[in-house]
């Protein structure tokens, strides 16, 4: 090979050198590796379980426990009116109108934990809402305010556990009358009136003696409550009270009024088979008994006719 040709590939293999010497310094100043860039990790969403419907529920539903459940939700997003299950604290959630003021001030560190403990705390759980009655529309997975719903024992109970067009009616009850006390609020029942026959007009030692008539005057009838008690204990057999009160279409309120006045009302509990019948009135009122004077080989006898 010629020096020439020997000179000439020299040259060019020194420059092929030097121009990868100077992409490598332009691609890296500082001489050390690039750094390749990589995603920040995404932090988990807190979330808190919140009570909602399980089904769509209609105004007068009594709650039971297929009715509500618990859904994963935003802490974020969740509304102080929310009913959580506790066990996800909620920032400034339920906090009294006065807390701001309170916190103002400086607290102890008894205080404080009380505080905590008293807002871990406010969530309360599905149990306690099993009973209570639906006071506005609530959808599937809408969740449980306390607005739409009214428990046992609050004011106005009563009024959204009456059935659209009926009326609560209370009625004097003793244990000889509301069989023995197995009556228990839910029951269906059926009102037996017994009065006494004005038998005192026939001028007769027969008539002068009091006569008793008793006919059914209400039958299928739902009762509401025994006293102020709206649900029986879970192991309660027997309820004791001094009245029942029952559910009653208008109409049926005022017989049911008059009934009351004309004597002894009595309840007859009614088989769970035997439920499904007419609910009602069974005549337009109790039927004005009359009294036949027979004679009968001479003696008179009274016969009272309905």
């Amino acid at each position: 090979m010629k020096p020439a040709r020997i000179i000439v590939i020299s040259v060019a293999a020194v420059a092929a050198i030097g121009l990868a010497l100077v992409v490598r310094a332009m691609g890296s100043p500082s001489g050390e590796p690039t750094a390749v860039a990589t995603a920040a990790p995404v932090e988990a969403r807190p979330m808190a379980r919140v009570l909602v419907a399980a089904k769509d529920l209609q105004p007068g539903r009594r709650l039971d426990e297929s009715d509500l459940d618990w859904k994963e939700w935003p802490v974020d997003q969740v509304n102080p009116a929310f009913i959580t299950d506790g066990a996800t604290p909620i920032p400034a959630a339920r906090r009294p109108p006065a807390a701001d003021k309170d916190e103002a001030r400086p607290q102890g560190a008894v205080a404080a934990v009380t505080r905590a403990a008293t807002d871990l705390a406010t969530g309360g759980a599905k149990a306690d809402y099993v009973g209570s009655v639906v006071r506005e529309t609530i959808l599937a997975g809408e969740p449980i305010v306390m607005r739409k719903i009214v428990r046992a024992g609050d004011s106005g109970y009563m009024a959204a556990y009456l059935e659209p067009g009926m009326r609560a009616m209370a009625i004097r009850v003793t244990v000889e009358t509301a069989a023995g006390g197995f009556i228990l609020p839910g029951d269906r029942v059926d009102v037996v009136l017994t009065r006494e026959t004005n038998l005192g007009n026939m001028g007769t030692s027969e008539g002068d003696r009091s006569k008793f008539t008793s006919a059914t005057v209400m039958q299928n009838i739902k009762v509401l409550a025994i006293d102020q008690s709206t649900r029986a204990g879970d192991d309660a057999q027997t309820v004791i009270g001094a009245t029942a009160t029952l559910e009653v279409g208008p109409r049926d309120a005022e017989a049911l009024a008059l009934a009351k006045s004309e004597g002894e009302l009595s309840l007859i509990l009614r088989s769970y088979a035997d439920t499904g019948g007419p609910s009602g009135r069974v005549s337009a009122g109790p039927r004005q008994s009359s009294a036949v004077r027979v004679y009968r080989g001479g003696a008179p006898e009274v016969v009272v006719v309905q």
